[in-house]
C-alpha cells in the first residue's frame, strides 16, 4: 500500500475515534452500525454491504473487495422522567422514605444531540481472503438532569427531620455519561463459492461518569468512588465470529456471536458498580436471512439477543438496598454488606436480557438504492427498577428507518439513513417511597451520512 494511502488510513482512524458518543436504542446498544444497515433497521447479518459489516457479521467482509467507508450520525434522544405523588415523610423500622420531588415533578434531560463517527477499511489478501479494520460506537447512554428536588430525613438515628434539597437525588445535577468505542480487526475467508466465515479481534474502550448521587453514600461500599469523579476509562479485548452461506439461489443465511468482553474496572466508580467498578460488555448473538424478491429487491430479517444479565452491575436489582443485604452507615464510611453499591453482589439497574426482531426491504432503481426497515424488541427495564434508571432510561422498543444510496461513479457512492424511535415509557413505584409513581419516557431521532470508495 502506498505511503499516501497509509497516511489517509490512519487519519481516518483518528477521525472515527472521536469519543463523542451518546447512544440509547436497544438498551444501550446501537440499533445498527453501518449507514446501509441502519436504513434496514440494523438488519443484515446475512447480507453484508460495506466495511462496517464486521460490527454485525465478520463473515461478510471478504465479499466487500478493497474499499473504505467513512461517515457520521447525528443522534438525538429526548429523555424525561416524571414523578406523581407527594413525599410520604414517613419512617419505618430501620429506614425513612427518600422522595423524588416535593410534590409532582417532571424533568427533561439536557444534551439532545450527539455526533457518532464510523469508519471501515478492507484489503483483499487474494480473491478468497481479506483483512479489514472497522471503528464504530458500540453503545452508550447519556443523561443530565438539571433542576428537580429530593426530600429525605437528615437526622438519623434521631427524631426524623425531613428536608428538601436541589437535584433529582438531592445532590445537584444528576446523570451519567457512558460511551463505548470498538476497533475491530477482521480476518474473513471464503469456505466455498457460497459460504464464508470471519473473526474480529476487538479492542474495546469505554468511558463513564456519574454525578448527583452523593446521598447514596451511606449505601456504598466505597463512598469516595461513588459519584462526581469526572470521567473514568476502561479497556478490554474480545472477539466476534460469524458465518454466511447461500442456502439456495436467492436465499442467504447468517449468524454471528460475540462472547462477553471482560473490561478493566472503573476504579473511580468502584462504589457504584457491583464488584468494585466492574462493567463488562455483555455477550450477544444475531441470526438472520436475506431473501431476493425480484431482480432488484431483497428482504432481510435478523433476530438479535443481548444478554444484559451477564453483567452484574447492569442486571442486579435495586432490592439489596432495601432487603437488609446492605447495612447503611455514615456518608463518609459507607455501608456494609455484599448488597451495597460496589459490593460483590451490589445493587444495580435491574436490566433483563433483550431480544430484538429487525426486518428491512431494499430495492434498486437505476443509480439509486432505497431502504426501509422496522425493529421491535423487549425493553430491558422492569417496572420495579425505575428509580435508578432515571439515570439510564433505555426504554425504547421500536425503530422505524429509511435510507438510500446514490452512485457517484462505478467506484464510489454516498449513503443516507434516518431513524425514528417512537416514544415509549415505563412506570413503577419509587423503591424508597411507595406513595410515589415514577415514569421514564424517551423518543429518538437519527440522521446518518456516509461515503464509500472502492480501491
Amino acid at each position: 500500500m502506498s505511503r499516501n494511502r497509509i497516511t489517509r488510513f490512519f487519519w481516518l482512524i483518528a477521525l472515527a475515534s472521536a469519543p463523542t458518543i451518546g447512544l440509547a436504542t436497544n438498551g444501550y446498544f446501537t440499533h445498527g452500525v453501518s449507514t446501509l444497515e441502519k436504513g434496514l433497521a440494523g438488519a443484515g447479518v446475512a447480507y453484508s454491504q460495506d466495511t462496517l459489516a464486521a460490527a454485525n457479521n465478520p463473515a461478510g467482509m471478504v465479499r466487500q473487495g478493497e474499499r473504505y467507508d467513512i461517515g457520521a450520525a447525528i443522534f438525538a434522544p429526548m429523555r424525561e422522567y416524571s414523578v406523581e405523588g407527594a413525599p410520604s415523610d414517613a419512617c419505618f423500622p430501620g429506614s425513612c422514605t427518600f422522595s423524588i420531588g416535593d410534590g409532582d415533578q417532571s424533568i427533561d434531560s439536557e444534551n439532545e444531540a450527539f455526533l457518532i463517527p464510523q469508519f471501515g477499511y478492507n484489503w483483499m489478501l487474494d480473491d478468497d481472503r481479506s483483512i479489514g479494520v472497522s471503528v464504530f460506537g458500540n453503545g452508550g447512554m447519556n443523561t443530565e438532569y438539571k433542576g428537580g428536588t429530593a426530600r429525605f430525613n437528615v437526622a438519623p438515628p434521631g427524631p426524623p427531620m425531613f428536608m428538601t434539597f436541589d437535584g433529582t437525588f438531592g445532590d445537584g445535577t444528576a446523570g451519567v455519561d457512558l460511551a463505548q468505542l470498538f476497533i475491530a480487526t477482521t480476518y474473513s475467508a471464503m469456505l466455498s463459492e457460497t459460504s464464508s466465515w470471519g473473526i474480529s479481534g476487538i479492542i474495546a474502550y469505554q468511558r463513564f461518569e456519574a454525578k448527583g448521587m452523593g446521598n447514596f453514600a451511606p449505601f456504598s461500599s466505597d463512598p469516595d468512588n461513588l459519584t462526581n469523579n469526572d470521567h473514568d476509562t476502561s479497556t478490554g479485548v474480545g472477539i466476534r465470529i460469524g458465518y454466511q452461506a447461500e442456502l439456495a439461489p436467492g436465499l442467504r443465511f447468517g449468524a454471528a456471536y460475540q462472547p462477553e468482553i471482560d473490561m478493566s474496572e472503573l476504579d473511580d466508580y468502584a462504589g457504584l458498580f457491583a464488584d468494585d467498578g466492574d462493567f463488562n460488555i455483555p455477550s450477544n448473538f444475531t441470526v438472520g436471512i436475506a431473501v431476493d424478491v425480484s431482480d432488484n429487491g431483497v428482504i432481510v430479517a435478523d433476530l438479535q439477543r443481548i444478554n444484559y444479565e451477564d453483567v452484574a452491575s447492569v442486571s442486579n436489582p435495586i432490592e439489596p438496598l432495601t432487603d437488609g443485604s446492605c447495612i447503611p452507615g455514615s456518608p463518609t464510611t459507607g455501608g456494609t454488606g455484599d448488597g451495597c453499591l460496589g459490593g460483590s453482589d451490589g445493587a444495580g439497574f435491574g436490566w433483563e436480557n433483550m431480544t430484538i426482531m429487525k426486518v428491512g426491504y431494499q430495492w434498486q432503481d437505476g443509480p439509486m438504492t432505497w431502504r426501509v426497515g422496522y425493529s421491535t424488541g423487549d425493553q430491558p427495564i422492569p417496572s420495579s427498577e425505575v428509580v435508578f434508571n432515571i439515570l439510564a432510561p433505555g426504554v425504547m422498543r421500536e425503530h422505524v428507518t429509511f435510507g438510500f444510496s446514490r452512485e457517484i461513479d462505478r467506484d464510489s457512492a454516498v449513503h443516507f439513513a434516518a431513524m425514528y424511535a417512537p416514544s415509549n415509557s415505563i412506570d413503577g413505584g419509587n423503591t424508597f417511597d411507595p406513595g410515589q409513581e415514577v415514569e421514564l419516557e424517551m423518543d429518538q431521532y437519527e440522521l446518518v451520512l456516509s461515503y464509500n470508495r472502492r480501491l
